[in-house]
């Protein structure tokens, strides 16, 4: 038989809007720090050529900068203030965890709880902003070696390096907003939004090609195949679950007999999320930027050049030591980040204090083991299916000549986030329906 909250869930509806107030103040306030986000985009650093910037993206479209701009939502080949998008403070991010799990004076502030995660997130954020100047100061340079700033004189350099780490940051602040205020993760819904701007974009290059007879119909049949075969399988793979059976002791009913409850424990088949392919972008993403950029500042018949020309050729997406450096960082993300947000130990410790046990496995040490034993085996298989979501999709687009960021690692991002917000939107209004429920029953206590 149903329950009452699976009868609630059923009943949900978007007629429940109307009397969801606070859900739906939270829905505007997200909708209109999107679009500050993408009026940012368009808003160009001082200083900067416009003609003198459009002939430079001709010149070097493809590659890197498609893979950038995926996640600035093209705000880097607009110059705008938020040109670095908001990678440096997932970078940071990266740096401030990885070095928590090896340090151990940050393992012991990790461990402090509340007041603990709030120092590393200080951390985090001084480790943005000088990442932001370190970038500031590249994007700074580029455009003083490519002849896109109208005056390169030290006041350029400032003033760029200022705009870029106020616009990340700021981006860092409207995020943090729409957690809080909003619905959704603030930093995934930013990524999300620049990579779905551009769809109309690819939309509208894909049909030119097309009408030049550039692209044949064959291979924009089986585009469009393979974006509904992504989202289906993307869907279905976020929802697997391994369940593991939780049985408590049997308690006395009102009828005097003897009742064992049971419950299930649920393991994601991918518990990491979209956090891997996102990590391993932005790893990928820095030495391309510095070597790249620091290419311009040579000349052009030096064996450094040559060097950095022969990295960047191999560190394109596309290319095999990309994708293989790029599918390591995926399976290893999966695996660290499962790690950090799931402790078999302390969910064994929970168990046990609550009377709780997995049929044949002891309590304590031995349900820690087993519980270790399952999540390492469901995660091969998340990792497994991040890969090749995210390798094998841009492999072949970047073959045949599409833009890499309608691969899938965009196509994760973009289903991941969605389901995500919508079950909170979920979440919402089903605490909106208890809400009525209990206001119905007390009602109806005052007037017996």
């Amino acid at each position: 038989m149903a329950s009452r909250a699976d009868n609630i869930a059923s009943s949900l509806s978007f007629a429940n809007f109307g009397k969801a107030t606070e859900l739906r103040q939270r829905i505007w306030f997200t909708i209109g720090a999107l679009v500050v986000f993408r009026f940012l985009s368009f808003v160009p650093l001082p200083g900067i050529d416009a003609t003198a910037l459009a002939a430079f993206n001709e010149r070097t479209s493809g590659g890197m900068l498609d893979l950038i701009n995926m996640f600035s939502g093209g705000a880097l080949e607009r110059m705008s203030l938020i040109a670095v998008g908001i990678m440096p403070y997932i970078t940071a991010s990266i740096v401030v965890q990885l070095a928590a799990s090896l340090h151990p004076a940050l393992m012991a502030i990790k461990k402090e709880g509340e007041a603990g995660r709030k120092k590393l997130n200080q951390y985090t954020r001084y480790g943005t902003v000088l990442l932001c100047i370190l970038q500031g100061f590249v994007v700074a340079k580029n455009a003083d070696v490519q002849g896109i700033a109208v005056d390169p004189s030290m006041l350029f350099y400032v003033t760029t390096i200022i705009n870029v780490t106020g616009g990340t940051m700021f981006l860092l602040w409207l995020g943090e907003q729409i957690t809080s205020r909003g619905i959704g993760n603030g930093t995934s819904l930013i990524i999300m939004a620049g990579i779905v701007a551009q769809f109309p974009t690819f939309t509208g290059n894909m049909f030119t090609g097309y009408s030049e007879g550039n692209i044949g119909e064959a291979t924009i049949l089986f585009m469009v195949a393979l974006v509904a075969v992504l989202i289906l399988f993307i869907c279905f793979m976020e929802r697997a679950q391994r369940r593991l059976l939780i049985q408590y002791p049997k308690r006395a009913t009102q009828n005097g007999g003897m009742q064992a409850e049971r419950s299930h424990l649920p393991l994601k088949i991918n518990t990491a999320g979209v956090i891997p392919p996102i990590f391993a972008s932005s790893l990928l993403l820095l030495p391309l930027t510095l070597t790249q950029f620091a290419g311009s500042s040579v000349e052009t018949d030096s064996a450094t050049f040559r060097t950095i020309q022969t990295v960047n050729e191999y560190l394109t997406p596309g290319q095999w030591p990309y994708e293989s450096l790029y599918a390591l960082g995926i399976i290893f993300f999966c695996f660290f980040y499962t790690a950090v947000v799931f402790n078999p130990e302390d969910t064994a410790e929970n168990l046990k204090k609550n009377g709780g046990f997995i049929p044949g496995i002891r309590p304590g040490k031995r349900t820690a083991e087993y519980l270790d034993y399952v999540l390492t085996r469901v995660t091969v298989v998340g990792a497994a299916y991040l890969t090749i979501v995210c390798v094998v999709p841009q492999v072949f687009l970047t073959t045949n000549g599409f833009n890499q960021f309608l691969g899938g690692t965009s196509l994760l991002i973009v289903v991941n986030v969605t389901v995500d917000t919508i079950s909170q939107i979920q979440s919402h209004l089903l605490a909106h329906q208890y809400g009525d429920l209990i206001k119905k029953a007390k009602l109806k206590g005052r007037l017996r």
